[in-house]
């Protein structure tokens, strides 16, 4: 079998089990792991953002995981960067490159491309988020005004990619759906994608379930390190579920309690983005993981799913 320009990517929300499966998914397939999680990235944020253990990234060689640190930015045209390289050299050893994660804009760069758009302005950031807390809802009546289109691709209550599509319009003097128009040209490689999806109200327990076992492993501790015991974190990093909340706590804005369950409610609305975003994803093959707790289990449907579109792979 020829492995030539075959990259397989495994996509799914949190907490629907990429990562145990990922692991002897890897291992069957005698590959390396590129991680496609944008708050991965960042040394001394473990906990919160769920990363491999010690012992699952010691069975299989991941990439893209601990490369910079809390207070530096990351972009996905970097992703690209660093990502490539890896994935050419597992072309040249006559392996599959396994992309795992959540981050969709990560995905599409691989998948799609990307398009030229200005680098970040951190002051005209600032203003636009002053706008906002001035008065909820602003981002979004002026990027209506600046680019409909846009806007109508966009939750009101994602703050985040507001703030970018804004930025882009103002720099760019041109709307943001227009420049997404030029598209740098997509990798060439067979993008062989699946995905694990669960009933919702399934992958709602096993959020909070997860949730609590960040609790539990000290994950109020690891807030604390990384956003008051050191420089001070990037908006990027503060935008990881988990830290914001916790630091509103630590800063006396809210008890505990209600600190807990605002990173429940966020994380489910995260979950539900990430299906909004991969159902644009075209030629995904989804495994139905409703029921499945063990990453065994999971594997075995992602196996047979795959030996389906690759009847070349032995992955039994």
């Amino acid at each position: 079998m020829s492995n030539v320009n075959k990259v397989i990517i495994l996509l799914g929300p949190t907490s629907s089990g990429k990562t145990g499966a990922s692991i002897l998914l890897a291992k069957a397939l005698g590959t390396e792991i590129i991680s496609a999680d944008s708050m991965q990235l960042y040394r001394g944020m473990d906990i919160g953002t769920a990363k491999p253990s010690a012992g699952q990234l010691a069975e299989v060689r991941h990439h893209l995981i601990d490369v910079i640190d809390p207070w530096e930015e990351f972009s996905a045209g970097r992703f690209l960067e660093l990502a490539v390289p890896v994935m050419e050299r597992l072309h040249r050893e006559g392996r599959i490159p396994l992309v795992v994660g959540g981050t969709g804009l990560y995905i599409k760069a691989l998948t799609r491309g990307l398009f030229s758009a200005p680098g970040a302005d951190h002051g005209l950031r600032e203003e636009l988020l002053r706008m906002e807390e001035g008065g909820g809802g602003s981002l979004m009546d002026r990027l209506r005004e600046l680019d409909p289109e846009a806007a109508r691709c966009i939750s009101p209550g994602d703050t985040r990619r507001l703030v970018r599509a804004l930025e882009v319009c103002i720099r760019a003097k041109a709307p943001v759906s227009e420049l997404r128009k030029e598209l740098t040209a997509p990798l060439p490689c067979d993008f062989i994608k699946t995905g694990i999806t669960r009933g919702r109200g399934e992958l709602y327990t096993m959020i909070e379930e997860r949730v609590d076992r960040m609790l539990a492993q000290g994950l109020v501790n690891e807030v604390k390190k990384i956003v008051f015991e050191g420089p001070a974190p990037s908006r990027t990093a503060m935008q990881a579920i988990g830290y914001k909340e916790m630091a509103g706590y630590l800063r006396g804005q809210y008890p505990y309690e209600e600190a807990v369950r605002l990173l429940k409610r966020n994380t489910r609305r995260y979950a539900k983005r990430q299906f909004t975003w991969f159902r644009k994803e075209e030629g995904v093959a989804w495994v139905d993981a409703t029921g499945m707790r063990g990453a065994v289990e999971v594997y075995g449907s992602l196996a047979r799913e795959l030996c389906l579109r690759l009847p070349e792979l032995r992955l039994y």
